[in-house]
């Protein structure tokens, strides 16, 4: 089953989000783009073929893989394994142009392992910039408890990734990186901050978490190997999720076209996030 859903904002289209069980198990927003209609995310690179678009994937939910590609085991290093779930679509509560409602579960084993609610809007903030308001809530449903955790729980250093994640372009040329008080991979990577801002050729994405759990989360950050910023659930612990309990993160992204520098990332942000 093929499931997609077109989103636009200010009556033009800026992303398809699309859903094929047999692409790495889960769904994911892909193209998107600036109102301009140049693209800000890829697909399946090269470099990395479980990298799509703009999604949620977590590499570790008590031992299950909803990440894609290989799974990091201690005093092993990567290694394939036979312990990866999916994200099905289970219905939409809402599907309009500017956005979605949607129920999911994430399954492994034949079973349920978490149920997620999600919703995404977009929302126009001017003439060359609008947003991405993405939020999710996962619930253990079950009666044991589940953990999530990530390469860097599992004993690779900082490699923490797990989350809302977004997989940008490929370049000639690295992206700029940076948040309101530091420049570049190495100083942002690790660090929990306000916002992150990534400028690529013609454009420039500022990612902001929404809610104050969300702010807590350090991002993690690429450009020298690839361009891709996330939010990270599991940086340097692993975080519980105990029988019943629902965690819930909002990342709210700035899409613009050009350069931003780091006042005009801080000024849409506060537009966005407010809005």
């Amino acid at each position: 089953m093929t499931t997609t859903a077109l989103l636009s904002c200010a009556g033009r289209p800026v992303g398809r989000y699309t859903y094929l069980p047999d692409a790495g198990g889960r769904p994911y927003l892909h193209p998107v783009t600036t109102l301009a209609g140049t693209p800000v995310t890829e697909e399946r690179p090269a470099d990395h073929r479980h990298h799509l678009g703009a999604c949620v994937a977590v590499p570790d939910v008590s031992g299950h893989n909803f990440w894609g590609g290989r799974t990091f085991v201690r005093g092993q290093g990567p290694t394939a394994l036979d312990n990866h779930g999916v994200q099905r679509h289970l219905g939409w509560k809402l599907r309009d142009p500017d956005g979605f409602v949607q129920e999911l579960s994430w399954e492994a084993d034949g079973g349920e392992l978490l149920r997620e609610h999600r919703t995404v809007a977009a929302a126009a903030l001017s003439e060359t910039a609008w947003a991405l308001d993405f939020s999710f809530s996962l619930t253990n449903p079950g009666a044991t408890d589940l953990s999530i955790g990530s390469p860097a729980t599992n004993g690779r250093p900082g490699a923490g990734y797990g989350g809302f994640f977004w997989r940008a372009p490929k370049e000639a040329a690295a992206p700029a990186v940076f948040s309101a008080s530091a420049d570049g991979e190495e100083a942002v990577h690790g660090r929990a901050a306000d916002w992150v801002a990534m400028c690529g050729d013609g454009w420039t994405l500022v990612f902001a978490g929404a809610t104050e759990e969300t702010r807590r989360d350090p991002w993690f950050v690429r450009t020298a190997e690839y361009p891709g910023v996330g939010s990270s659930l599991a940086a340097a612990e692993r975080l519980p999720l105990p029988a019943g309990a629902t965690i819930v993160r909002r990342i709210v992204t700035v899409v613009a076209d050009g350069r931003l520098d780091r006042a005009g990332g801080a000024a849409l942000v506060r537009r966005a996030v407010t809005a």
